[in-house]
């Protein structure tokens, strides 16, 4: 997704993912069913959710920051004037992943259009979001930064037969339709410079559905919410566990609708959810850093013990530094929400591997602290924490912490490490390496390798070394691989793309371009690309394909490769929060 930088008001290509709502019909209240009514099927009209009263209006809304915008550092590499060479190489490139785009946006209109998602073996397609066109909705944003203008002309079009006022399913993943539908509609709303009302009027449409599920005693939002249920004026409270996460990433999306549309009441719904992050930040286990489960009902955030980058958490904390900009640095409280977190990652999660080539890459972790109250790292490396190179990188150079810099480039090293070590050459979604305790003390041998495969891998199995890296597909360095799945992912090349335009390393162009080549080999179906379920298998065989192909693949994935091979001018990162 893309939203304007403050300085300049230009969109942010986040999570290229947005949702759309249809015009709602007002239901008088005295002819609402029975609260205890809270099916899906009762609804099979529009809702006109503006028109509902609220059962638990805000005393005052929270405005949006006002003044002159502070001078935020600028970001981007001063990129010097490219050889012949160097331009040529570059364009083939981009073209490449151009008709990449084009393979699987032709088999998502032919097989699944205005559906959720194209089963990309089959040829047939999936509804998981809503049946709402998610990868529609979702990939507008790369159409217009392709300028694939007859194909977005074509999506906009289709946005009218789409009723984002209700849904096809019983529950609706606030977080998920807030980025794959919300994103995508404002993004491709601030990239085509406003020029398309009918991607606002959507959005607002969409926005007023879900600001109903934030209508709720303590105003924190209701994560997986019975829409029917909250349209039908039935009981609504805060969930008693929530995925960080999930409450935690709703902020850029609802705070640039409240900026397009001067109507406060979005950002006043995100920004009483960061208000209660920064007031418990240092009442967590660890302080600075969030749990992966936190309880919005009692507004607690210190029961659970596993903190983590990875899945369930990471876009929490990518949020810090993205509002911060969005928000044109009016107010701290973004900055010290991330500076406290880093600071934390620092100690805890950040570790460097053991590995066969000696590199001084760093991956991020798991840590849990166990009823004794140690703190336990768990070296676990996954495929959604490789957002976090890219996100300390813009924090270095936003938050003038230009120390770490260094260790932004050492985060995404250690992803583009873990893509190069698989025989396919793309990095498996989550997996297992050797830490060192000494980080200075790191120099590779096969005795520390096998001795930490034998300790994770158990004993009472067998003693022979050779016999669990054979039967497990283990690579040097690895000690186990426990998902071997590609899921058609962003976050890598996303950190590559971020790391290259903020310090101009040609090296991280060959780097995409063997990430995307790889990819491109390993996936592509003669419909679209597909997830494939081992990223172990030899180049000589092929991988069982999973008949899966998220929005993100074209929402974002393809993207960013687009992007790293684009000119430095298109989408900078100084006019736009990606």
């Amino acid at each position: 997704m893309g939203f304007p930088v403050h300085r300049r008001f230009v969109v942010l290509c986040i999570s290229a993912t947005f949702l759309i709502l249809a015009f709602r019909q007002l239901i008088p209240r005295e002819e609402l069913p029975s609260p205890t009514w809270t099916s899906s099927s009762i609804i099979t009209h529009p809702v006109k959710w503006n028109d509902l009263p609220l059962r638990f209006p805000v005393p005052s809304m929270i405005p949006l920051p006002s003044g002159n915008p502070a001078a935020i550092p600028k970001i981007q590499h001063a990129f010097g004037v490219e050889t012949q060479h160097n331009k040529q190489e570059r364009e083939q490139r981009q073209a490449a992943v151009k008709a990449a785009f084009l393979h699987s946006w032709d088999g998502y209109k032919k097989h699944a259009w205005l559906q959720d998602e194209v089963t990309p073996v089959s040829g047939g397609y999936k509804n998981g979001y809503g049946s709402r066109g998610a990868t529609l909705v979702d990939t507008l944003d790369t159409l217009c930064i392709m300028g694939l203008d007859k194909e977005f002309k074509r999506a906009l079009k289709a946005l009218n037969k789409i009723d984002f006022t209700t849904s096809a399913e019983p529950t609706v993943n606030l977080f998920e339709t807030t980025i794959r539908y919300l994103g995508g509609l404002l993004s491709a709303y601030d990239l085509s410079e406003g020029k398309h009302r009918v991607l606002l009027r959507k959005a607002v449409q969409l926005g007023d559905m879900l600001y109903a599920a934030f209508d709720t005693p303590n105003r924190m939002p209701i994560t997986r919410w019975d829409w029917a249920n909250g349209a039908l004026d039935g009981d609504q409270e805060a969930s008693d566990q929530s995925l960080s996460a999930e409450l935690g990433s709703l902020s850029l999306e609802f705070t640039r609708l409240s900026q397009l549309t001067d109507d406060p009441k979005y950002f006043d719904a995100v920004q009483r959810i960061s208000d209660q992050f920064e007031k418990h930040q240092n009442d967590t286990v660890i302080p600075g850093l969030f749990p992966v489960l936190v309880n919005p009902l009692k507004e607690t955030f210190s029961a659970d013990r596993t903190f983590t980058f990875g899945g369930m958490s990471d876009s929490l904390y990518e949020y810090f530094p993205k509002q911060h900009m969005l928000l044109g640095g009016l107010v701290s409280q973004h900055q010290t929400l991330y500076e406290n977190a880093i600071e934390a990652a620092k100690r805890h999660l950040f570790f460097r591997p053991l590995n066969p080539q000696n590199q001084d890459i760093l991956v991020s972790g798991t840590v849990t602290k166990n009823a004794a109250d140690h703190l336990k790292l768990q070296p676990e490396g996954q495929h959604l924490s490789c957002f976090a190179g890219g996100m300390v990188a813009i924090g270095a150079k936003i938050f003038n912490r230009t120390d770490e810099l260094d260790i932004a480039k050492k985060l995404v090293d250690g992803c583009i490490w873990a893509y190069d070590s698989m025989p396919t050459g793309i990095m498996p979604e989550s997996y297992t390496l050797v830490p060192c305790r000494d980080p200075e003390d790191c120099v590779w041998s096969d005795e520390r390798w096998h001795e930490a495969v034998m300790n994770e891998r158990g004993f009472a199995r067998t003693f022979d070394v050779e016999r669990i890296i054979r039967e497990d597909g283990l690579l040097p360095g690895f000690t186990g691989i426990s998902d071997k799945r590609f899921l058609l992912r962003p976050e890598a090349i996303e950190s590559v793309f971020i790391l290259y335009r903020i310090t101009g390393d040609h090296t991280l162009q060959d780097a995409a371009w063997r990430m995307f080549s790889a990819i491109s080999t390993a996936t592509q179906t003669e419909i679209a690309n597909s997830a494939i379920a081992d990223v172990t298998y030899p180049p000589t065989q092929e991988s069982e394909k999973l008949d899966s192909c998220e929005s993100f693949w074209m929402a974002e994935t393809l993207k960013y490769f687009y992007l790293i091979f684009s000119e430095p001018g298109v989408v900078s990162l100084d006019d736009w929060v990606l």
